[in-house]
């Protein structure tokens, strides 16, 4: 059962994020046009959670930003832009951070592509759709192991992983979704571990193992929602909770975390 429910949105959620330095701190966005930014308290009030600070459309407090082809990045602290990029060939749709100044973003041309800040003239493609211009949604990159990142297809079931020293080639699909994926996060105190949730309602958690089973992999641990889960995130400073949103509500689940051994449990 869920431990928090953070409803002051006034349409669809879009967005979340744990703060990197915080154990208590989420921002959500939504398509009202707000970004709020929540304190998790230990105990919650009778009426709910408010969130401590409201950000309105057209304050920027991300560090990247991507509209169409080109991704914007801003200095936070100066607030303003350090530069542009025109990334891919057509509308981009996620991005990922790896280490210091490389980013990787994933687009509606269909390829993963990755950027290092001090070459801001040349990219890497790493991976392209199987089937020519299909769309890749998310792009998730594993902190624990920078070498495997992983991406969804638009409207496709599968997770795929990438090792980003073996281009072009997925080294795992990821098949047990029984909808579309619209999810994906790398477990922060792993770097095995993925969960992905999608238009069934389920978020599974994933081991990668290192040798190939002929059946594909099976989901260690699985939460059902009751409905479509749109994003999720696996934070490092409260590795285990998870954070996801669907319809208009954030939802925050404990991870039971035994992840060197047999898993754990989602409640």
């Amino acid at each position: 059962m869920p431990v928090a429910e953070l409803e002051r949105h006034q349409a669809s959620v879009n967005a979340i994020t744990w703060a990197p330095q915080s154990c208590r701190h989420i921002c959500s966005s939504g398509d009202d046009g707000q970004a709020l930014i929540w304190e998790l308290p230990t105990v919650a009030g009778p009426n709910g959670i408010d969130p401590m600070s409201m950000y309105s459309a057209g304050a920027e407090i991300n560090q990247l930003q991507c509209i169409d082809t080109t991704c914007t990045i801003w200095d936070v602290e100066k607030g303003v832009v350090e530069t542009q990029l025109i990334a891919h060939d057509k509308e981009v749709y996620d991005i990922a951070w790896g280490e210091a100044g490389v980013f990787a973003s994933v687009s509606a041309d269909g390829s993963v592509r990755i950027f290092d800040l001090r070459d801001k003239k040349h990219f890497t493609i790493i991976y392209e759709s199987p089937q020519r211009d299909t769309p890749l949604l998310r792009l998730a990159w594993n902190k624990q192991d920078l070498r495997y990142m992983a991406t969804i297809l638009m409207d496709s079931n599968k997770v795929v992983i990438l090792d980003i020293r073996s281009r072009a080639m997925a080294v795992a699909e990821l098949e047990r979704h029984q909808a579309s994926v619209n999810a994906i996060a790398w477990a922060p105190q792993s770097c095995r571990h993925i969960c992905s949730a999608g238009d069934d309602g389920q978020a599974l958690i994933w081991e990668l193992r290192t040798v190939a089973e002929p059946n594909g992999i099976d989901p260690m641990s699985m939460y059902s929602a009751g409905a479509e889960i749109n994003q999720l995130q696996w934070p490092a400073a409260q590795r285990d909770w998870i954070a996801m949103r669907f319809l208009t509500s954030c939802r925050c689940l404990k991870y039971k975390e035994n992840l060197g051994t047999t898993g754990g449990n989602v409640t």
